[in-house]
Parts: structure tokens; C-alpha cells; sequence
């Protein structure tokens, strides 16, 4: 019988700083119990999901300045949930994540374009098990109340980042493309 992993990535990076209306407040707190990291993937070309349970950023971001703005998120590997424990406990393991030695994912911002309409491209480093790739995260800023909300979603390849190697490094079986999808919560101090 097949044991059934399930790789997840979470690009995090997902991509904080974001955003950009009128208003004069600097964002810099990530509200981490407000905020949500979930990914999907095809397994055996079944659709699966899964979600980072524990993260934290740094922000710093003025909707009147976005050009200005900075992220950093980091993920903890040993927090992925795709709703099965022998899954959870393999994706910590050498051959996925390998949390012994990268327990944590990281996205650090280098440049933010404010696009229309609350929409931007940041793009940033994102770090996972040692190898580390630039990416371009499309992302919208809206304001609700006090709080600033970061949404988007970046399609990684595990294969870039050597999540799965050895017999699971071949793409037939999970694929090579995860969606990593974020709703990041920000207030001001």
C-alpha cells in the first residue's frame, strides 16, 4: 500500500507588505491569530490541502508610501496540517521539509509595486529547506476598521525548493506546482 504525502509550501511568503489606500497609518503588527496560511496541491491528480498553523511577520507599511514598504514572514515547518498525522509527521521528515535541520520558511520583502484598485506585486526571497528563489507575490491591500487585510496566493514549485526528493522527487505522483494562499491581518501599534 502507497503512503500518502502531501507536500505544502508555503511561499509565505506570502507577502506582507502590501498595499495601499489613503490613509495615514503605517501598518507594523501581523495579528498572527487573525491571519491565515493554507495551500493546496494535486496529489494522484486529487485536489488536497493544508494549512501552516504557526507564523509570524515584521511589517512595516503606509498605504501613502507603499513604494517603502517592508516584510518579513516566517513560517514554522512543524506547524503543517493536511488533516492526517502519519502525513504531518512524513512532511517533517529528510525527504520533505526536513524541520531537524530548516525548521522554518521564510519570505523577506525587496520591492513593492503598487498596481490598481489595492493591488500590488511584491516581490521578496522566499527560503525554504536551505535553497532560496526570488519571487513576484500578487497581492490586494483593504482596509477594515483599524485593521489592514493582506490577501493573495503564489503558485511555488516544491522542486525548486527540493521538498520531496529521493522516490517523491518525480512529479507523477504530487505535483510539482502549490498554491500557497494568505489572508494576513495588520494593525498599527
Amino acid at each position: 500500500m502507497m503512503k500518502k504525502i502531501t507536500p505544502s509550501l508555503l511561499p509565505l511568503g506570502l507577502l506582507l507588505a502590501l498595499a495601499g489606500t489613503a490613509q495615514a497609518a503605517e501598518y507594523n503588527q501581523v495579528l498572527s491569530k487573525d491571519s491565515k496560511i493554507t495551500f493546496n496541491y494535486q496529489q494522484m491528480g486529487v485536489g488536497m490541502e493544508g494549512v501552516f498553523n504557526r507564523f509570524n511577520g515584521q511589517l512595516r507599511f503606509d498605504p501613502a508610501a507603499p513604494e517603502q514598504a517592508q516584510a518579513t514572514l516566517e513560517v514554522d515547518l512543524n506547524s503543517v496540517d493536511v488533516d492526517n498525522d502519519e502525513a504531518n509527521s512524513e512532511l517533517a521528515s529528510k525527504t520533505w521539509f526536513n524541520t531537524k535541520a530548516f525548521p522554518v520558511a521564510k519570505f523577506a520583502s525587496t520591492s513593492v509595486k503598487p498596481l490598481a484598485d489595492g493591488q500590488y506585486e511584491v516581490k521578496g526571497q522566499l527560503s525554504i529547506k536551505g535553497q532560496s528563489h526570488e519571487v513576484l507575490v500578487p497581492a490586494r491591500f483593504t482596509e477594515q476598521g483599524d485593521q489592514g487585510i493582506f490577501e493573495g496566493k503564489l503558485t511555488i514549485q516544491r522542486g525548486a525548493f527540493s521538498i520531496g526528493e529521493g522516490a517523491w522527487k518525480a512529479f507523477d505522483i504530487v505535483a510539482n506546482d502549490v498554491v500557497v494562499n494568505f489572508r494576513l491581518t495588520a494593525t498599527s501599534k
